[in-house]
């Protein structure tokens, strides 16, 4: 069976909401879009290279797939684009329809959560979900998250939209491994309960 991963930068209290850019998502007058880049540091360099060599497709909200296809083919000089390029791409949207733009994009028909629970139980590697906060959510709702690659920065913004929402699904949760960057970053990898159950 394949695995669902979610792969994201969150701060200490839970934000998720632009890391990488001041004008990456201004939603509800976000100011501190770009929060994540002080933190770079080779090791989550080579966890997101490790992570990459397990992924067998990507899994992407409406809002992040169309902010990644605005700014990703065009980065030539960095090694991700081709990967980037070259992955398959799974979309959850309501509102897009195809031909997706990006390369190697497929819609997801129907009930996203439904699509990706027919997903799951197919053999191959892991589906790597990368930002999609709402997408996580709706998952998380219907067990169906494995495993969560989660990079905690030494940060507290105060606002912002969170991964983890108030009134979301209940979960437990078991730490499978941890390491710490040279700039304070705890990388920590999580797996629900319900994943452990599902391999016996």
């Amino acid at each position: 069976m394949t695995d669902i991963v979610v792969f994201n930068s969150i701060t200490l209290d839970g934000v998720m909401q632009a890391p990488a850019r001041p004008d990456e998502d201004e939603r509800g007058g976000f100011k501190h879009g770009g929060w994540a880049v002080p933190y770079s540091d080779p090791v989550q360099g080579q966890v997101a290279a490790q992570s990459m060599a397990t992924t067998g497709a990507l899994l992407l909200g409406r809002r992040t797939y169309e902010d990644f296809y605005s700014v990703w083919p065009k980065r030539t000089d960095n090694p991700f684009t081709e990967v980037l390029n070259n992955a398959t791409k799974y979309v959850a949207s309501r509102t897009l329809r195809e031909p997706l733009p990006w390369q190697n994009s497929i819609l997801l028909s129907g009930d996203a959560a439904d699509e990706v629970a027919r997903l799951r139980q197919e053999e191959g590697k892991d589906i790597v979900i990368l930002g999609s906060g709402e997408l996580v959510r709706s998952l998380m709702a219907r067990n169906l998250i494995d495993r969560y690659l989660l990079q905690i920065h030494p940060l507290v913004l105060g606002s912002g939209q969170r991964l983890f929402a108030d009134r979301g699904a209940f979960s437990k949760l078991r730490l499978v491994e941890s390491r710490s960057t040279g700039t304070g970053v705890v990388i920590a990898i999580f797996e629900p309960l319900t994943t452990w159950k599902r391999r016996r």
